[in-house]
């Protein structure tokens, strides 16, 4: 259960969260890659492949801040499960439903950390001969890498941190705070 022991602080599983991006800066920078997406994509007609679970309200938001005909898909892996880092075994649960070939693939993440989950879908993905892949995640834990990772659109790079909200889970709750939230 989820209680609130100040505006600011939130209490799960006996464990103290505390705001790290506000909801207000989310929202500004959301804007601002949509922005950025449109212009780079202009008449190219992408597909953005949604990695579940934590990115869907990403994704959500995202696409509502795109000027372009677009369309979307879905795609889930696993690496986490219920712990709170990596297993470092990335596996697919879901695959895309839609035709890549020769499309022009946008993958929205959630969060990047290892670089582990994004090289296993680079290379998913390479398997059906897009146009092009780029990717967009809104949180990158950029020390933690343990593979070379190019993202070509960032939100925000934050520390090595747990986090949860606007999207990402603690044990499977926690998605539908408005901020992201760091454990303390």
């Amino acid at each position: 259960m989820l209680n609130n022991r100040t505006e600011f602080e939130r209490v799960v599983y006996d464990e103290k969260f505390r705001p790290l991006i506000t909801e207000k800066q989310v929202r500004e920078r959301t804007a601002e890659l949509g922005k950025q997406i449109t212009e780079d994509y202009r008449g190219l007609h992408p597909i953005l492949i949604c990695v579940l679970n934590g990115g869907f309200i990403f994704m959500a938001d995202l696409v509502r801040q795109i000027e372009l005909d677009l369309e979307v898909d879905f795609i889930r892996i696993s690496s986490y499960g219920d712990a709170m880092k990596s297993s470092g075994n990335v596996r697919l649960v879901k695959d895309v439903n839609a035709e890549l070939k020769n499309r022009h693939v946008l993958l929205v993440e959630d969060i990047v950390d290892t670089g582990l989950s994004l090289q296993f879908l680079s290379e998913k993905m390479a398997e059906y001969d897009p146009a092009s892949i780029k990717f967009v995640t809104l949180l990158w834990k950029k020390e933690k890498a343990r593979v070379e990772t190019h993202i070509d659109y960032v939100g925000f790079e934050i520390p090595d941190s747990f986090v949860v909200g606007y999207g990402l889970d603690h044990k499977q709750i926690l998605r539908n705070l408005p901020a992201v939230y760091v454990m303390d």
